[in-house]
């Protein structure tokens, strides 16, 4: 397996496992610091490697009243303070070709939306800027479907690739978790990050948003690193309920540290 770079973490290749974690969008700066700081003292104590994620922009919700974030300029702000005051990598998504330069300047993760996993010219731009880039597979695809996107990415040069299982629909307004696909996808030669909060969204749960039944994600994430993933994605706030975005799938940042010593005390077992 090729081992991904992010700064000074190693990811993939039986390095520890790693936690992408944060708020689903930027709701203020004071906030961002917060949670990072917070989120940080725990992986600190854990000893789990620890990359900031929260969107500057979420363009793909369903009701143009939804919560989008505070945008580019600002969002990237905002990371650029997370990043160098908490010392710690930034991950956030792009929507769109003209995005990544900019946010390229900033980010250490480039994220290619599920939605847009298989739009050729934004995993060809975010490939070209050297960054590594975490690439969400679809919740349509099946688990062999991302190996042409892979290659769209290696076609640039770039081997600094991630890719996040985030569950796959099941019907309407349900996904489920197929483990299998951990590892078919991390046979294709690239380090695999689990997403547990999104997996148990329920996309359109709650009319013009999405639901979610966070009490899955503890077991889910235990599964998947019992499974063999390298990483865990999960959005955390200090309190999902009254969260601007994606609340009902977001666990409480009072729950994170109990997560991650149960999935810590699997991940020394296995290696």
């Amino acid at each position: 397996m090729k081992q991904v770079s992010v700064k000074d973490i190693k990811i993939g290749d039986n390095n520890k496992l790693v936690l992408i974690a944060g708020p689903c969008v930027i709701e203020s700066e004071a906030m961002s610091l917060n949670i990072a700081k917070r989120i940080k003292d725990i992986s600190v104590k854990l000893g789990i490697p620890f990359i900031f994620k929260s969107s500057f922009d979420k363009a793909n919700r369903m009701s143009l009243g939804s919560f989008r974030g505070p945008g580019i300029k600002k969002g990237l702000e905002v990371l650029n303070k997370v990043k160098n005051k908490v010392g710690i990598p930034v991950l956030s998504d792009v929507h769109c070709v003209r995005e990544v330069a900019e946010a390229a300047k900033v980010l250490d993760i480039i994220q290619i939306p599920a939605f847009l996993s298989r739009q050729t010219d934004i995993v060809l731009a975010a490939a070209k800027t050297g960054k590594a880039v975490n690439i969400k597979k679809g919740q349509f695809l099946a688990p062999w479907d991302i190996l042409p996107i892979i290659k769209k990415a290696e076609s640039t040069g770039n081997k600094n690739i991630l890719i996040t299982e985030r569950g796959v629909s099941f019907g309407y307004n349900n996904l489920v978790t197929d483990f299998r696909a951990l590892e078919i996808v991390r046979n294709f030669g690239y380090p695999v990050i689990y997403d547990a909060t999104h997996s148990i969204q329920v996309p359109a749960g709650k009319g013009n948003c999405s639901g979610g039944n966070r009490e899955f994600v503890e077991g889910l994430s235990r599964a998947a690193v019992a499974f063999g993933c390298d990483g865990l994605f999960l959005e955390v706030h200090p309190d999902p309920d009254k969260a601007l975005c994606d609340g009902p799938n977001m666990i409480g940042l009072k729950a994170l540290e109990k997560l991650l010593k149960q999935v810590n005390k699997i991940r020394k077992v296995l290696i």
